[in-house]
């Protein structure tokens, strides 16, 4: 989509972040049905054992997402995305 940025993307091991820009024109929905159908896509294409995994569905990603706008210092944000999964991993690596 013209104008659409994905300006950083973090994983962890369900799950990702992402910083985007997203031009007013386009809703926050379209943008994300959109990005879901065409990554989903491309992932059947590449990795054909997940039409067995999700045979029943045409799907691959979950339906929903979480969204919010910036509203404390953006650097703060990008560098929470860019790192994240680290601090949960050594969460996991706790002994109790």
């Amino acid at each position: 989509m013209p104008g659409v940025i994905i300006e950083t993307i973090g994983f962890d091991r369900d799950y990702l972040h992402m910083v985007m820009v997203i031009p007013p024109k386009y809703s926050i929905a379209s943008v994300m049905g959109y990005l879901k159908s065409q990554s989903a896509s491309q992932l059947r294409k590449k990795f054909r054992w997940l039409d067995k995994v999700y045979w029943k569905e045409n799907f691959v990603w979950s339906t929903g997402y979480f969204v919010s706008s910036v509203g404390v210092d953006e650097s703060v944000i990008k560098r929470y995305v860019e790192h994240q999964g680290e601090q949960d991993s050594d969460q996991l690596r706790m002994q109790l």
